[in-house]
């Protein structure tokens, strides 16, 4: 387990006084993991899992909106959406079932071990991957493999102060399917999180990065606490890459319930889908 970034400890601090339960699961999270999987129905493929199960912050409001989305996503392109809570379904003959698993908002610790090499097993040998913003969120995290190689980041922080603020993403990749009908620039309002360095270090195909003098990249507590959490120049906020057979894909923005009645934002989700799926375009 990594030791979280200093300026990560202060945050979760302040914001556990602040949120309560909430906040105090964010550096203090569950380890309940399920057991027993849920009984999943008949599936057409292709399939989509969405897990948000959370066992550090939860995103309620992000959660139910985003699910609405992908519903909506979901009976549009054909496709069968199966959406739990449920950490057991992560198991051999269920993921076999579903070509796309979205970790939708999901945080903390919620998959057992067995869990954890299901995953990791059926993702390299073809399956898609999908982390919607708080999936790559956690101020730390003990599954190395998740945050190193499938994230290929760590989150240091988001601004607070004001924790919402608008900013201009550059998208600087309009063949990949999830970013192709956006803009060059695009101006939204989101809960912007930062990493300890680009993941394009690591080979990466970075979709989109933020320009950090369009907004404040800093926490700012109670006049007590500021910490800068620029990454300069390269600071990617859109990604995928290929895992082996398997694909994976991460959108650090959707905090807002908001963000999933965005049409170029739900296009994002379509897109990002479609291609861990292998529906559309290459790595």
């Amino acid at each position: 387990m990594k030791t979280p970034p200093r300026t990560v400890v202060s945050l979760v601090c302040v914001l556990a006084l602040i949120s309560g339960c909430s906040g105090l699961r964010v550096f203090f999270p569950s380890h309940e993991h399920d057991t027993e999987p849920p009984t999943i129905p008949e599936m057409s493929r292709p399939a989509v899992l969405v897990l948000s199960k959370t066992n550090g912050f939860r995103h309620d409001e992000a959660i139910s909106a985003g699910q609405t989305a992908l519903d909506a996503i979901a009976k549009k392109r054909g496709w069968s959406i199966f959406a739990t809570e449920n950490g057991a379904t992560i198991n051999d003959g269920d993921l076999a079932r579903f070509d796309v698993v979205v970790f939708h908002n999901t945080s903390g610790p919620i998959l057992s071990e067995d869990q954890e090499t299901a995953l990791r097993t059926w993702i390299e040998a073809g399956g898609g991957f999908v982390g919607i913003h708080g999936a790559g969120g956690d101020p730390s995290y003990e599954w190395s493999w998740y945050v190193e190689d499938l994230l290929a980041a760590q989150f240091t922080g988001h601004p607070m102060g004001p924790q919402f603020q608008e900013a201009t993403v550059v998208v600087e990749d309009r063949e990949h399917p999830a970013s192709k009908h956006l803009p060059q620039t695009w101006s939204r309002t989101d809960e912007w999180y930062s990493f300890e360095e680009s993941p394009r270090s690591k080979g990466v195909r970075v979709l989109a990065t933020l320009d950090e003098s369009t907004y404040s990249p800093e926490m700012n507590m109670f006049y007590f606490f500021s910490s800068d959490l620029r990454m300069g120049d390269d600071h990617p906020i859109l990604w995928s890459q290929c895992i082996g057979e398997g694909r994976a894909f991460y959108s650090a923005m959707g905090h807002q319930a908001s963000a999933y009645e965005e049409e170029l934002y739900v296009g994002v989700l379509e897109g990002a889908i479609a291609w861990a799926a292998g529906l559309e375009g290459g790595c």
